[in-house]
């Protein structure tokens, strides 16, 4: 797997079909060789961090994060994912596709970034969560869903693969909708430890059988605990993770050799 990196990289952790880099994201996707990834999974900071409530089995608790979830200035924001996304896209195969995950703290922006960073919007997916987190404020709406943006490079000649058949075979012989409905990270997910914003496994492998072949390279630059990983071992893809905090680096290390013990 050290093949697809530029330069003195030390992995923190390496399999023969996994690879997970510790440090800062901006400067680890510049170290990835260019077009080597057929698929990219990201889900970035939301910027949620702002001293207010949620719930969480039932009690009351801070929506912080951590520091890397903090909120800074739109334009700050905004900056940040035009250069992560510029950088996912030098990756990028010319006919790989990205999918970035968002609520509306950090969605609208994305979509912005990804045209001015030179990607056409293929679809716009929304996750509705079957069991979400009622709201204790009371002032707005419940928040029951997510937002998966997917899109290729706005190139001439660029082919995106969509294996529409297998999709449509999954959806009971109908065309698959862009809603797709299901539960919250169930608890057996999270017996390795827990990460605050963990994406179940079945949302990851669907988007991997949706637009990607056994063998193909899979990149997610805010990997966390890395169900795109654990997504991508089962369905017989290869996979890079980056993230900058070792415990969650710790995590994912130890979801994916659960995965391999459990094969």
């Amino acid at each position: 797997m050290r093949e697809y990196l530029k330069g003195c990289v030390t992995p923190y952790y390496e399999t023969d079909n996994e690879l997970l880099l510790l440090g800062d994201t901006l400067a680890l996707l510049s170290k990835l060789q260019p077009g080597c990834v057929d698929l990219v999974f990201a889900d970035p900071p939301y910027f949620l961090s702002n001293g207010g409530i949620t719930c969480q089995g039932g009690k009351m608790a801070s929506v912080d994060k951590g520091d890397w979830d903090k909120a800074p200035t739109p334009a700050q924001k905004h900056s940040f994912n035009r250069r992560w996304i510029r950088r996912c896209r030098r990756a990028l195969s010319d006919n790989g596709t990205i999918w970035i995950s968002g609520t509306l703290h950090n969605i609208y922006s994305i979509g912005m970034a990804l045209e001015q960073e030179g990607f056409k919007i293929l679809n716009n997916i929304t996750w509705e969560k079957t069991n979400p987190p009622p709201n204790l404020a009371c002032r707005c709406f419940t928040h029951s869903t997510e937002t998966v943006i997917w899109a290729r490079k706005d190139e001439k000649g660029a082919k995106h693969l969509f294996n529409y058949e297998l999709m449509k075979e999954r959806n009971g012989g109908k065309q698959m909708k862009d809603v797709w409905t299901g539960p919250l990270t169930p608890p057996g997910e999270k017996r390795q430890g827990r990460h605050p914003t963990q994406k179940p496994l079945y949302l990851l492998e669907r988007i991997l059988e949706a637009a990607s072949l056994p063998g193909a390279l899979v990149l997610d630059p805010f990997c966390g605990s890395s169900s795109t990983g654990v997504a991508a071992k089962a369905l017989g893809r290869r996979y890079i993770g980056i993230d900058s905090e070792e415990t969650y680096l710790e995590l994912s290390r130890r979801r994916l050799e659960e995965r391999i013990a459990g094969a």
